[in-house]
């Protein structure tokens, strides 16, 4: 039976599934839409499609670390109370691994590749849908850094407080144990840059300017503001960036001239905090608890 777009477009606004799943379930069932919503619910696409519009901004962050590649992935799920659940845990796992092996460039083909073990033709996004229909939570995969290694480069690899925060480092030289002892003091101070030559000239400005609005409202003279805004805007540079932080194990030591004396220097990092940015639903815990409880 030949399937139309009027069909594919019914089945749609009756499950909210995708186009493309719709036309899967209508070629599958001979076009009956019955057994195709069905086939649809089968699957967990209708089930996940129904809680397409709900926040999903817990989750877990994962790093992995093969050879000369890594990645470090970021998938969100709506309470808490999941993301702490085995399955999810195991889901997460799963997901790294595929986008390691198979290299997508962005999240978009990432859930449209091939998924092992999902069955024949799925993809990562129907493992995902199935996810959801056995968890009972919305689950997306919001975003991943895929990260190649060159030759004399390390890998660290962090994850603090079983995913809230997840972090992977960079460095040219020295060893993994310093990597990962950077990436350790990435996730406790959040540095935004490695180097302060990476900041925005704009930033700088803006920063230069606030500092010296500060000193002048406390009465300084101009003629020492100057010198005094460059002094306090050194402070800033302290702040956010990686290589002028204290290092947390060695508050004498400046994280970039720690990694120097281990006869490396840190190229870059990537840190991802758990649903940061993302508008949070209030939700008690005893909540959660009874929202399990009720599914």
């Amino acid at each position: 039976m030949e399937i139309s777009a009027k069909m594919v477009k019914e089945l749609r606004e009756k499950t909210g599934a995708g186009m493309m799943d719709c036309k899967k379930a209508l070629t599958e069932t001979d076009g009956d839409m019955e057994s195709a919503i069905e086939f649809l619910r089968e699957k967990g696409i209708a089930k996940a499609a129904k809680k397409a519009d709900r926040v999903a901004a817990e989750g877990l962050s994962q790093a992995i670390v093969q050879g000369n590649k890594a990645v470090l992935v970021e998938v969100n799920s709506e309470t808490d109370f999941v993301s702490k659940n085995e399955n999810f845990v195991n889901m997460v796992n799963e997901v790294a691994k595929h986008i390691l092996e198979n290299q997508p460039k962005d999240v978009e083909e990432a859930l449209s590749q091939s998924f092992k073990g999902s069955g024949e033709g799925d993809t990562l996004e129907a493992f995902i849908n199935n996810q959801i229909a056995k968890i009972g939570e919305k689950i997306s995969l919001r975003r991943f850094e895929l990260v190649e290694a060159e030759e004399d480069e390390v890998f660290g690899a962090y994850i603090h407080m079983g995913g809230r925060i997840g972090v992977l480092t960079v460095l040219n030289g020295s060893d993994e144990h310093v990597a990962k002892d950077i990436a350790m003091h990435v996730a406790a101070l959040n540095p935004k840059y490695v180097r302060r030559e990476e900041v925005d000239a704009e930033v700088v400005d803006a920063e230069r300017e606030v500092l010296k609005q500060q000193a002048l409202n406390e009465g300084k003279p101009e003629k020492i503001v100057e010198k005094m805004v460059e002094g306090r805007l050194s402070k800033f540079f302290e702040e956010v960036c990686l290589n002028e932080q204290a290092f947390v194990k060695d508050g004498d030591q400046k994280v970039g001239k720690y990694v120097a004396s281990k006869g490396g220097e840190v190229k870059t990092f990537f840190r991802y905090e758990v649903g940061e940015g993302m508008e949070k639903r209030e939700e008690n815990f005893a909540d959660e608890v009874m929202s399990q409880v009720n599914k």
